[in-house]
């Protein structure tokens, strides 16, 4: 299937975002005396592609470290599943059914693309580092386990070819490629996606968005993405929030985000009568 039809599929195939997955409830965040978020508030559904948009500095990234709990905000809540998070470090979160993408590359890069994704099954393995030396028993078949897991990821994401290249000789969309295959592998509830299209070129981001796609659609995976390309935050997403310094400015389905006086001035760059 084409990207043209698939986005047509996808937004025409009849699917609705459960209930509420993750909310931000009134968060602010200083830096300093310098507020980067001000009291926001906004909920991601279950099922849904959730869009994270504003100019550069709107503290888009901010709130993704919120939500994936690097930075710890000074007022508001995070409430992840139906209940109230308390501060916790970032592989913990992890563990909760969270994972995410970062706007610069974060991969190992003299390891291969496997062992590069393998790195996202951490979590999730039970044995303890006596058990894992010894590759004996419990850790043995857990290592098949996690490698078979692998493998699937690598099938879908159609890189097979790189599979045992280091991935700091690949192109860089498939670094990008590789890196999403890294989060997939620890089975997120909820994928925080930072910039996925960021210095790709036409047809690296419609490989991207189709991805994308078929990681909501197929896995039934929630995503929250922060994105520039307007073309794809409006293509992909169910809904919309856009920040500017630190404020939220505009929440809704993107047709509704697209038309908001505020959101033209602010972003979009065009004067509204």
């Amino acid at each position: 299937m084409n990207m043209d039809a698939q986005l047509a599929a996808h937004l025409s195939g009849g699917r609705q975002a459960g209930g509420t997955l993750l909310e931000v409830k009134n968060i602010t965040l200083r830096f300093g005396g310098v507020e980067a978020l001000k009291n926001i508030s906004f909920d991601i559904r279950e099922g849904e592609i959730r869009a994270i948009i504003g100019p550069n500095g709107a503290g888009k990234s901010s709130m993704l470290n919120v939500i994936s709990g690097f930075y710890h905000p000074q007022e508001g809540e995070v409430w992840f599943r139906g209940e109230k998070r308390r501060p916790m470090r970032p592989h913990q979160i992890a563990r909760q059914g969270l994972a995410r993408t970062f706007q610069n590359i974060a991969l190992f890069k003299g390891m291969s693309t496997l062992d590069n994704i393998m790195t996202g099954r951490l979590t999730m393995m039970r044995r303890n580092m006596l058990w894992q030396a010894l590759w004996k028993g419990p850790a043995e078949a857990e290592e098949i386990a996690h490698r078979e897991a692998v493998e699937r990821i690598i099938d879908f994401l159609e890189i097979q070819h790189i599979r045992k290249k280091p991935v700091g000789a690949l192109p860089y969309g498939l670094q990008k490629r590789v890196e999403l295959g890294r989060a997939l592998a620890a089975e997120p509830k909820l994928l925080l996606l930072d910039e996925p299209m960021a210095g790709m070129n036409v047809e690296e981001k419609e490989d991207m968005s189709r991805f994308i796609l078929d990681v909501n659609d197929e896995f039934g995976t929630t995503i929250a993405l922060i994105e520039h390309d307007m073309g794809v935050v409006m293509d992909l997403s169910d809904r919309v929030v856009v920040l500017d310094y630190g404020r939220k400015i505009g929440d809704g389905a993107p047709a509704e985000v697209r038309a908001n006086p505020e959101v033209i001035d602010a972003y979009l760059g065009v004067a509204h009568e």
